[in-house]
């Protein structure tokens, strides 16, 4: 992560160098430098290597030579490079130079989860720049940096986003526009995680207005745009990562020899085209990805398989989806809440919600919101229905804080469903056509099928089959078209459940357990069948006794066939 610019202008200390830059101005010299400069990376590369080889290159051609062996995916070469560049400062007596190039290995190593390595080198940098005011002013900025990046993954943002402030006063003041950019990425990351969503999403908008002007390096181009794109894909904003991935597409394009950040663009593709129904595309673009990391592009590896896995588990493919998982969670990173949603399709609600409540419990808050709504449809599923509503509430409070389309749906989904739930059907429809509205307005067809058929349980409950009908037969052609084979079974059975009962005041949760008390089972049974306590069985039952106005299991099961809700 070595941040020469194109203009790259050799320190004092190395232009006075004998036998540096500036002497050198062989053919080969110049015409790597101008592949450099021109983003024809695999051209630079071979031309600086040639002449390392055959005179040596000054400390200002060797990080250019780093960066371009990095952009190839040809990371442990590039590292070295860059560890022969830092020496090559210390032989000059640049201590600026040699600490700002320890600074980026430290940064790129810790970025790579190589915790010890990387803090090694950190804290030569910071010795280093110690010995020279010049060294300690123009490498504070990032060494800056890199201390509230720690501070950030510890679950820190007050504190990150008060050392990212520090570092970049420090920057503007040295014009370190590398140190800028990535300043003030960690500052509107850190403003996020704090709930101050405004803030956040423009620090972020104000650092990408440095990497599309050119003004910085293009490795730390490829860090601010993967960086902003998955974080508005956290702070639920998809228009502004719809924008920003349009423009680092662009970018990439730009560069088409590049390796590293090429994967994690193909990443964030998959993830709008999922979004947004093309779920063929999604796959493709996964496995493009794939391809990538498979050449270098570490940063894209975990996204890759996730995406992946994420197309399957829709469309059914369980066996597809729980090997595309388990490759992601070999990256270090746990697979959610991709997994947890594939063992409750799978039926395996329990093993779903030890699985979701584990993610949540060790996320970051930002991460943490985006699982949310995962916990509320596993909450609801094995019968918890007051940690679902706590859930719901959480997820409302930062939708009206946020003011983002994408996170009012969400959370306007979630509190439909507590409310189905909860026996408020009425309570639930306004929610639900906000919902819809708003994922119809994102175009995200399947969250917006999801919602109809929510809708349709609220019919069913108020007794209005025709509606019921109506959003049934919609969600189903969407389900249909995009290839969601679970959500095709559930809303034909939904139907089939429908058409048997007719018109009838019972939930469709209190249709399920009349249903198996007309089967025979007792109340350990069937909270086991449903995943539900027995105390929430016994207040169902109480609930069906007195809408009905009986008394017994008896006159239940008598209902249950006079109302064709089980079979003769």
């Amino acid at each position: 992560m070595i941040p020469t610019t194109d203009a790259g202008a050799p320190s004092g200390a190395s232009r006075a160098a004998s036998g540096w830059t500036g002497h050198v101005t062989s053919a080969s010299l110049d015409q790597g430098r101008a592949a450099f400069a021109e983003h024809r990376w695999g051209a630079a590369f071979d031309l600086l290597t040639r002449v390392e080889h055959e005179r040596g290159l000054a400390p200002t051609d060797l990080e250019r030579l780093s960066t371009t062996t990095l952009l190839l995916g040809r990371d442990a070469e590039g590292i070295d490079c860059a560890t022969r560049a830092h020496e090559a400062y210390l032989e000059v007596d640049d201590a600026a130079g040699a600490a700002r190039i320890a600074t980026w290995i430290g940064i790129y190593l810790m970025g790579k989860g190589d915790d010890a390595l990387g803090n090694g080198w950190l804290a030569r940098a910071r010795r280093i720049a110690g010995t020279t005011e010049t060294g300690a002013e123009s490498s504070a900025a990032l060494l800056l940096v890199a201390a509230a990046l720690d501070d950030l993954y510890a679950g820190e943002p007050a504190r990150a986003a008060r050392t990212f402030a520090e570092a970049l006063a420090i920057a503007e003041r040295v014009r370190d526009r590398d140190a800028t950019a990535l300043a003030q990425l960690g500052q509107g990351q850190a403003q996020l995680m704090l709930g101050d969503a405004v803030r956040g999403l423009a620090l972020l908008d104000e650092a990408m207005v440095a990497v599309t002007a050119g003004e910085i390096s293009p490795v730390a181009s490829g860090v601010v745009y993967c960086s902003v794109i998955t974080t508005c894909h956290l702070a639920f904003d998809v228009r502004r990562a719809q924008q920003w991935t349009i423009a680092l597409d662009r970018w990439c394009g730009d560069r088409p020899e590049m390796v590293m950040f090429s994967g994690q663009c193909q990443v964030h593709r998959a993830e709008l085209y999922r979004l947004h129904g093309a779920w063929g595309d999604a796959i493709t673009a996964a496995r493009v990805a794939q391809d990538r990391a498979r050449l270098g592009d570490w940063t894209g590896s975990f996204g890759a398989w996730y995406q992946e896995g994420e197309v399957h588990r829709l469309r059914g493919e369980f066996d597809a989806a729980e090997r595309a998982f388990h490759r992601a969670a070999e990256t270090g990173y746990p697979a959610q809440p991709g997994l947890a949603l594939l063992r409750l399709a799978q039926g395996r609600a329990r093993l779903a919600r030890s699985s979701i409540d584990d993610a949540v419990a060790t996320a970051d808050p930002a991460t943490r919101r985006a699982l949310l709504a995962a916990l509320v449809e596993i909450d609801l599923a094995v019968g918890d229905h007051s940690a679902a509503r706590q859930v719901a509430d959480e997820l409302a409070a930062a939708a009206a804080d946020a003011e983002i389309p994408m996170m009012r749906a969400v959370a306007a989904g979630c509190e439909a469903a507590v409310r189905l739930e909860e026996g408020d059907a009425l309570g639930a429809l306004p929610a639900l056509r906000a919902a819809w509205a708003l994922w119809h307005e994102l175009d995200a067809p399947y969250e917006a099928a999801r919602c109809r058929v929510l809708a349709a349980r609220a019919a069913l409950a108020l007794g209005d089959d025709a509606a019921a009908a109506m959003d049934l037969e919609a969600a189903r052609e969407v389900f249909a078209a995009l290839g969601a084979v679970p959500d095709v079974l559930r809303v034909d059975e939904l139907a089939r459940r429908s058409s048997r009962a007719g018109s009838t005041p019972l939930t469709a949760r209190e249709v399920e357990v009349v249903r198996l008390v007309a089967e025979g089972k007792t109340n350990r049974a069937i909270a086991g069948q449903l995943y539900l306590s027995e105390k929430t069985v016994d207040r169902h039952l109480s609930n069906v006794f007195a809408k009905l106005g009986i008394s017994s299991r008896a006159a239940a099961t008598a209902y249950a066939y006079e109302h064709t809700l089980i079979s003769r």
